[in-house]
């Protein structure tokens, strides 16, 4: 068997390791998420002015927007603005294109590929490891906003019930509740501080976000302010609804984790069962790898590998 598979899988597992490892050097420490301290409140008392702070946390809440105009990177910015990334549309560009010039390297000491080839995997390379890193990074923020979301609204709740005003309530939550959405809450306090409605705030928050029970909260404080009401109810049966959401998402999860299990095993079978039999058996395909059916077969097999893998995401992709 030829050690070229192994070689691109090598090379594109040292290129994901290497977005990690640019941005932990680049930025450090400094937008970790879950910090007992967020980090608006960490740049506050390093005596930064108020204003300043805000506009550093909409700058990197919104740099990306400008980006999701564009088709191929559109993929790339929507990812980033949920991760929010502190790296800029143009730094994301310039790490792709460093990327796929060090896979372009590894491929041409590492492999015989022809020049179209290695410029094409480099590049696939470059584009897929920063869209991966970006998508796990993404789906860690959103998982410990959704978390936070609850505890945030019912200390909401209780600041509202011993007489304080909606706005100190979201101001207690940008003190007392830790990154992301702290630093989050924290924008709509300094945003409302200098004059912006916030239910305006509230709405820019969950289109940024982009998640249902950020749009859940921002809607039930719209018509609140628009009809009247008592808020801390609202918010305590909003607080009671995202909760029980949580947990009917986390039991579906917990029951169909055996199915996603067994669907990944069965869509990566034959590709294993592939690899097991050239390596017992090296010379096992020579026989019809000269017929002409040979190519239309596996990409015939690839295409019904592919549809597998896409119903069998749809089967257990269950919304709640």
């Amino acid at each position: 068997m030829s050690p070229e598979p192994i070689i691109y899988a090598v090379i594109f597992v040292a290129v994901l390791m290497l977005v990690e490892g640019l941005y932990l050097v680049i930025f450090g420490k400094s937008i970790s998420l879950n910090r007992r301290v967020n980090r608006r409140i960490e740049l506050l008392e390093k005596g930064n002015d108020r204003e300043q702070v805000l506009e550093t946390l909409r700058r990197e809440r919104e740099q990306h927007l400008n980006s999701l105009r564009i088709p191929l990177l559109s993929m790339i910015s929507k990812k980033a603005q949920k991760a929010n990334i502190a790296f800029s549309p143009k730094a994301l560009l310039m790490v792709m294109a460093l990327l796929a010039i060090v896979a372009f390297v590894g491929l041409t000491f590492g492999t015989s590929a022809s020049l179209p080839v290695r410029v094409g995997v480099s590049l696939t390379m470059g584009f897929g490891a920063v869209y991966m890193w970006l998508s796990k990074k993404a789906k860690k923020r959103m998982d410990m906003i959704e978390e936070q979301l609850p505890d945030a609204v019912e200390l909401m709740v209780r600041s509202l019930r011993v007489g304080h005003p909606f706005s100190s309530a979201v101001n207690i939550v940008a003190q007392e509740v830790a990154d992301p959405l702290g630093s989050e809450f924290g924008i709509i306090a300094d945003e409302t501080a200098y004059g912006m409605e916030i239910t305006e705030a509230l709405n820019r928050m969950a289109e940024t976000i982009d998640t249902q029970d950020m749009r859940f909260l921002a809607v039930a404080v719209n018509i609140q302010q628009k009809s009247g009401g008592n808020l801390a109810e609202i918010l305590e049966g909003l607080a009671k609804v995202i909760r029980a959401r949580f947990k009917l998402f986390r039991r579906v999860k917990a029951i169909t984790a055996e199915a996603k299990w067994s669907g990944t095993f069965l869509s990566a079978f034959p590709l294993l069962a592939l690899i097991g039999i050239n390596l017992a058996q090296p010379h096992y395909y020579d026989a019809v790898m000269k017929t002409q059916f040979f190519m239309p077969a596996v990409l015939a097999v690839g295409v019904f590998l592919a549809i597998n893998m896409i119903f069998m995401r749809i089967m257990v992709n269950i919304k709640v």
